[in-house]
């Protein structure tokens, strides 16, 4: 039975820290850390989770894109649990779009990322993966891979002008839609 778990909040160590390599993926407490993070990603209404936000200083996340009241306009996409991940290459272009973080609430960032990358992870079934993301998806993953590496959005955002609150932000998806 997987657990819904409890997510650190900015200030807590874990968050500026960075993961350790996982070394053996096929170890019970790693296959439930990654159920656990799934259900947890998606009680919190996230698009993604990692280990760090849990407490747990593990190079793992998970990526789960769909509609949310958080992003409403986010890709359907099965949960994916990437182990050990990395970028490989990545466009040229860098686009700014808005972010929030589970570990950084109220709080959404206009954050430029890359506009395509291309990854390579381990799956929880021990296979490596190659995969070419593009916009939102390759947006989370730049996220999570920030998360491993001890870094939260609010270190990438270029200005504080570019800051607003999570209620904020909501009113103007809203506005948009009307």
């Amino acid at each position: 039975m997987s657990e819904i778990l409890s997510i650190c909040e900015l200030g807590n160590p874990v968050l500026r820290s960075y993961a350790h390599p996982i070394e053996n993926i096929w170890e019970e407490p790693i296959q439930t850390l990654i159920d656990n993070l799934i259900v947890t990603a998606s009680q919190a209404n996230g698009v993604g989770i990692a280990a760090p936000q849990v407490g747990m200083s593990d190079r793992l996340f998970i990526i789960a894109s769909r509609p949310t009241l958080r992003y409403p306009n986010a890709p359907l996409m099965e949960p994916t649990a990437m182990i050990n991940p990395k970028i490989i290459s990545h466009s040229p272009q860098i686009v700014k779009d808005w972010e929030g973080c589970l570990s950084v609430p109220g709080i959404r960032g206009l954050v430029p990322r890359y506009q395509t990358i291309e990854v390579e992870y381990t799956s929880r079934e021990g296979k490596i993966c190659h995969q070419e993301l593009t916009s939102f998806v390759a947006r989370i993953f730049q996220h999570e891979l920030d998360h491993l590496d001890g870094i939260v959005f609010l270190d990438r955002v270029e200005s504080t002008q570019e800051l607003i609150t999570e209620a904020e932000y909501q009113k103007r998806l809203v506005d948009s839609a009307e």
